[in-house]
């Protein structure tokens, strides 16, 4: 399938839903529409107030706190699991004595932890920050962890005859190996470290996507909600189109995957 096909389809599921939902709220066609634009208000509203808050520059500087917040988040979540997952997957002695401990870890509710690093680090953008790094770090240790495991015997076998030092080994034979299973986690990365930073926000700041959203639920205000939910979406997916990029990049040698014809 070309890929201008494959937007356009792409771009036909959105329009179907912006119809449907347009009609939901400005016809009569499933009921009163008034109360379908006080649970879901109307796109057209949702978009206008968007346009209002890039037009006036209100949502630039909730952007830059959401966007540091989810990258700091990002950044040291996915380095340490990139890092444990490699060394826990080397060491099996150590990965078993730990085991419990980290699925234990794992299981802690993320929102019961938000309060906990609210009271610990304050009310500034570390809690968000912590947040989000707890909900990266399994990700990406998880799928780190499995790639390397993953790894062909028969390959490590003939690599080890050939005399490859370990770094070597690492270099050539695990990373490799791991890659495309971290950079399929870090594409769902992406998403848990703006959530972490989002929930943060929305349950105790004074700036951000987050706080933009809750202030707007405080007062009922849906089309605010709907909006500030939006450009969180267009914001998650522009920072996932640059995570493919490098991965584009560092997986050249991958081959690329064809869509099917139907």
């Amino acid at each position: 399938m070309k890929r201008s096909t494959l937007l356009l389809l792409q771009i036909s599921v959105a329009v179907v839903v912006l119809v449907f939902w347009h009609l939901a709220t400005a016809t009569s066609l499933f009921g009163d529409p008034k109360n379908a634009q006080f649970f879901f208000a109307q796109p057209i509203a949702v978009a206008t107030r968007i346009v209002e808050w890039f037009v006036s520059g209100t949502i630039w500087y909730h952007l830059g706190i959401t966007l540091l917040e989810s990258t700091l988040a990002f950044v040291i979540g996915s380095a340490a699991g990139v890092a444990i997952g490699f060394w826990f997957a080397r060491k099996p002695l150590l990965a078993m004595v730990f085991d419990p401990y980290v699925k234990a870890a794992n299981a802690l509710p993320r929102v019961v932890l938000a309060p906990i690093f609210a009271l610990w680090l304050g009310l500034g953008i570390w809690s968000k920050v912590a947040l989000g790094i707890t909900l990266v770090f399994f990700i990406v240790f998880f799928n780190v962890y499995q790639g390397v495991k993953e790894v062909n015997q028969t390959v490590l076998s003939n690599a080890r005859m050939l005399g490859m030092s370990e770094r070597q080994l690492l270099r050539h034979i695990y990373l490799p190996s791991a890659l495309s299973w971290m950079f399929s986690s870090l594409h769902t990365a992406v998403g848990f470290a703006v959530v972490g930073a989002v929930v943060g926000e929305y349950l105790g700041s004074s700036a951000g996507l987050g706080y933009l959203i809750q202030q707007a639920e405080g007062v009922f205000d849906v089309t605010g909600v709907f909006a500030g939910m939006f450009v969180l979406m267009g914001f998650v997916l522009v920072i996932d189109a640059l995570v493919t990029l490098v991965e584009d990049r560092l997986l050249v040698w991958r081959p690329q995957a064809q869509v099917a014809a139907t």
